[in-house]
């Protein structure tokens, strides 16, 4: 049976690509920073599809992750035929009031453990015919001020991504890149999302199931872009036929925070403190 490796596999997109990938009889390799979350996922889908699961705690931001990733899953290169660069985050506040450590975080998963990960298993992959799918953002076609590091970061991904699967034509390796919009997962509270932007987002939301089966058909097919869901698709298109100062403020006005918003976060900030606790 061949096997799939999955990154960010714990919650939410990863999560049901990998639970995608087990109904189609793959066999996973899972991994995540999140050690508790990650064992929860990994027996529910080794429950309910029989497939053999295993997992690997790795903080993808760490400088040597996707050696490590390589060395853990050497045992079944010989049938990994699937990856799924899936793991990625951002942060909805102000570039000046975010930490730069914070933001460089971002850059070193979103980007920094994408290509790391893609270029030490691209030899693998070659070996057999096989698939790869990096995950993008329909953030990628406008730029969004108030999320601008996590929207910059994959206008990256997008780029490096349309660049190589050229290089790989005529090879054994497909690539594809999901750009998925507003999805029902916990992005949205890592990100530290507030209200008004998750009011907004709600009434766009895709579930991560109708996402990873849109992804893993389109994937299969050889598909280059693949972006689930026709409001999806019409945000990826949208933008090219307005003026960029006016697509700009359209997404400023979903992803500012409001200053009633922000006074309540400088509360709960000084309480935190106040009470010795982490922020």
């Amino acid at each position: 049976m061949q096997y799939a490796l999955v990154t960010g596999a714990a919650k939410g997109i990863g999560k049901a690509i990998s639970a995608e990938l087990a109904r189609r009889k793959f066999n996973l390799l899972l991994t995540d920073w999140d050690l508790e979350q990650l064992k929860i996922s990994a027996a529910a889908i080794r429950q309910e599809y029989g497939v053999e699961v295993h997992e690997y705690v790795q903080d993808l931001s760490d400088a040597g992750a996707a050696r490590n990733l390589k060395s853990w899953s050497f045992p079944y290169h010989d049938l990994l035929t699937v990856v799924v660069n899936n793991a990625g985050y951002g942060l909805n506040d102000p570039f000046e009031q975010l930490s730069i450590e914070e933001q460089f975080g971002i850059i070193d998963v979103n980007i920094k453990a994408q290509l790391a990960i893609t270029h030490e298993l691209l030899p693998v992959l070659r070996r057999k015919k096989s698939f790869l799918l990096n995950v993008c953002s329909t953030t990628v076609y406008q730029p969004v001020p108030y999320l601008a590091v996590y929207a910059a970061s994959k206008a990256f991904v997008l780029s490096f991504n349309q660049s190589l699967r050229y290089e790989l034509r005529g090879s054994t390796v497909s690539l594809s890149y999901l750009s998925p919009g507003s999805t029902d997962t916990d992005f949205v509270v890592r990100a530290r999302m507030k209200p008004h932007t998750l009011k907004t987002a709600e009434r766009f939301n895709m579930t991560p199931g109708a996402v990873a089966k849109i992804a893993i058909d389109g994937l299969f097919k050889g598909k280059e872009e693949i972006v689930p869901g026709f409001l999806n698709k019409l945000n990826a298109r949208l933008p090219k036929f307005f003026p960029l100062p006016f697509i700009r403020k359209i997404a400023a006005s979903i992803y500012e925070p409001r200053k009633a918003e922000l006074q309540k976060d400088d509360k709960l900030k000084q309480s935190l403190i106040e009470e010795h606790l982490p922020i």
